[in-house]
């Protein structure tokens, strides 16, 4: 008979076939043996390492070391303000300080000022050697006066009351006085000992809190982060001595504590503070400019908030710091869309284009220059040009001609103000625009002839604005004339026109605005870039594209388009003209531009035409249509009741060049007025073109076509 296996613990393992033939065998598992005990010394250390770790002992050892450190930390600034003010330390080194700069006037005048404090020092001490014996002597005249004056006052009582007892009544009063002050001496005195060392322990942790002279780890988060933190004139000079410029880093450690006579008073310049450094000997400014970024993680700002330009001031560079954040915040809309009232004045206006970074308002004039705005796609650069040609179209003197070679609707509200608009971006907008241009060139001629005949002779500016112009500059297609469209060459169409244009155009009121971007040599050639007095450039990608867009003498002065942020600093530019207000010794300014946008802009748009009374706007048609000239007259002359022959055939031209070209002369109009029964009339000496001569004309063919039709 087999025995039975008892299994005292169960098997995780599947059963394994049993041999019954095999010998039953009784298999006892012991238990497992017991885990040892975790000794008393590791528990005791996890447990202080445990507490030792935890985040409310690290702020409590932090504030622990802090609070002390303020103490220390105070005593020592204590200690040494009283050093500075008993001794030479400061001016020694001042003196210092300006030989390290090279500054030897400054020097001369820092050791005379030691000199004289010493001989004002040498002659109190002398003082002292005589001050006891002048003392004691005051002191007897003065208790010898004071008793006489008691007595005579005793007196004095004694004969009015008559009463000699009198006498030496004020003397006892002030007596009982004296010692009643004892008295009060002696019950404060005790407690004033005790609480005295308090007193001073506050005063000097006071003084320590006030100046974080704790380790930097102890101080709050708040403080830790550095996120804000403002700007002192420690924080500078600690910041230009981290550069790794070692002729910097070692004339400011030869300075002492005076490195900061460097800097000019740390002043509030809108939504930052502003300061001039004077480099010392050896120095250069672009050695600074060039570590821009180091210099704002220096100063716990982020790069873009750091501007460094060059002043006037010999081996000076400016600093403009932001607060944290600032520049992140929007301006706010621009005047022309939350005054209804206001106007423009082409000559003597100034144009509302939105704030430096002081938070000042930043204004332009437009008077008399070539303007070119550049910069990447997409980053504001047609919404900059329309915010200056929406102010300047409240000045009803003002034409535009326009071509808007994006063709997205960007310029439609200008139909009614434009007298020409161009949108698309085709090869055959691009030719559309180059003619335009031409035309342009033709007008400047004319003005420029009839300057010549009559001096005194004002004409209304005529504003050319050509947007998207790289498309213009790129066009590969060549004319019936070989001549190309696009190109930077002589022989190109549109550089040549644009040339003249910028040669010759502010001295009649023609002006050239192109706007543009990515610039490089073939898109925007550098004569080009050269004829605009304003420039103005968004963000870029290198440094040799921030060079076309603004010039070397802006980029070398500090003008730095490149280092904006693309996509957070859209409709920020960097300005160089003279129509702008620019601190005194820079090239350039950066401004952040009012955003308009296409509705507010179609606002403003709208009280432009109200004062303009109307306005009839050419839209340039595609080559090949058929065209009918009567209803083309009718349209060119719009709602004015006459128009100069020359100015229908200008605007004929303007509207389809291929139909109304050199072939369309005077001559040519008259007759086509004449086939249908009227003819231009001369008034002041000059053929025109009535209005009501051409509808009529219209009527009257109209008429006799549904006849013909009838019969």
């Amino acid at each position: 008979m087999s025995e039975n296996v008892v299994h005292l613990h169960k098997t995780t393992n599947p059963p394994a076939t049993v041999d019954e033939t095999a010998p039953t065998v009784l298999t006892v598992v012991p238990d497992a043996p017991p885990a040892r005990p975790v000794p008393l010394w590791v528990r005791s250390g996890r447990a202080v390492k445990r507490v030792a770790t935890d985040e409310r002992t690290k702020n409590t050892g932090r504030v622990v070391v802090r609070h002390g450190a303020y103490v220390a930390g105070g005593a020592k600034i204590v200690a040494r303000r009283t050093w500075d003010g008993r001794t030479g330390s400061r001016y020694e080194r001042m003196i210092r300080t300006a030989e390290a700069a090279g500054n030897l006037e400054a020097a001369e005048e820092w050791e005379e000022r030691l000199q004289r404090f010493r001989a004002a020092r040498h002659h109190r001490r002398m003082d002292l050697l005589h001050s006891p014996v002048e003392a004691a002597k005051g002191a007897a005249v003065g208790v010898g006066m004071g008793i006489g004056v008691l007595v005579g006052l005793g007196v004095v009582m004694a004969i009015s009351n008559g009463d000699v007892k009198d006498v030496i009544t004020p003397l006892s009063a002030t007596i009982d006085f004296i010692a009643l002050l004892i008295r009060i001496v002696q019950v404060v005195w005790g407690p004033l000992i005790s609480i005295g060392p308090f007193l001073a322990l506050l005063a000097l942790w006071t003084v320590g809190r006030h100046q974080q002279a704790a380790p930097q780890w102890a101080l709050p988060a708040s403080v830790r982060s550095s996120e804000g933190e403002p700007i002192t004139p420690s924080i500078v000079v600690k910041a230009l001595r981290d550069l790794g410029i070692t002729p910097l880093k070692n004339a400011i450690k030869e300075m002492g504590d005076a490195g900061a006579s460097m800097l000019s008073p740390i002043t509030i310049a809108g939504c930052g503070v502003e300061v001039d450094v004077t480099l010392p000997s050896g120095v250069a400014t672009d050695e600074v400019q060039k570590r821009r970024r180091k210099l704002a993680e220096n100063l716990t700002r982020h790069e873009h908030e750091v501007f460094i330009t060059i002043p006037a001031a010999a081996r000076t560079v400016r600093l403009w710091i932001a607060d944290s954040g600032a520049l992140d915040e929007p301006i706010g809309p621009s005047p022309l869309v939350t005054d209804e009232t206001m106007t423009a004045d082409y000559a003597k206006g100034k144009a509302p284009w939105g704030q430096d970074l002081r938070g000042d308002a930043a204004t332009i004039s437009l008077y008399q220059r070539h303007l070119l705005v550049t910069g990447l796609s997409n980053q504001g650069k047609t919404a900059a040009l329309r915010a200056l040609a929406l102010w300047l179209a409240l000045d009803r003197s003002v034409q535009f001609w326009i071509a808007d070679l994006k063709g997205i609707g960007d310029w439609a509200m200008f139909d009614g103000i434009a007298q020409i608009l161009i949108e698309g971006p085709s090869d055959e907008h691009v030719i559309q625009a180059t003619e335009m241009v031409e035309d342009a060139v033709e007008e400047m001629n004319r003005r420029i002839e009839e300057r010549r005949r009559d001096p005194s002779v004002v004409f209304e500016p005529l504003i050319v604005v050509v947007d998207e112009a790289q498309l213009a500059f790129m066009c590969p297609v060549v004319g019936e004339d070989k001549r190309p469209y696009g190109g930077s060459k002589a022989t190109s169409r549109y550089f040549m026109a644009v040339r003249k244009i910028h040669n010759q155009g502010r001295a009649v009121d023609v002006l050239m605005w192109q706007g543009t971007q990515d610039p490089t040599d073939q898109n925007l050639p550098k004569l080009v870039r050269e004829g605009a007095h304003t420039r103005a450039s968004l963000v870029l990608g290198t440094e040799s594209q921030a060079r076309m867009a603004l010039g070397d003498k802006a980029v070398d002065g500090g003008a730095a388009p490149q280092l904006l942020r693309q996509g957070l600093d859209k409709g920020t530019l960097v300005v160089a003209s003279d129509g702008i207000k620019i601190p005194a010794g820079q090239a350039s300014i950066t401004v952040r531009t009012h955003f308009i946008d296409d509705e507010p802009a179609a606002e403003i748009a709208e009280r432009a035409k109200a004062l303009r009374d109307g306005a009839t706007t050419l839209r340039v048609v595609e080559r090949g249509e058929e065209r009918d000239p009567l209803a083309d007259v009718a349209a060119v002359i719009g709602d004015a009741p006459r128009l100069r022959t020359n100015e229908v055939l200008k605007r004929l031209h303007a509207m389809a060049p291929s139909t109304y070209g050199d072939q369309w002369t005077n001559d040519r109009l008259k007759s086509l007025l004449e086939e249908h029964g009227e003819e231009p009339k001369k008034s002041h000496g000059v053929m025109v073109v009535h209005r009501d001569h051409v509808l009529r004309a219209l009527a009257n063919r109209n008429t006799d076509g549904s006849a013909s039709a009838a019969e």
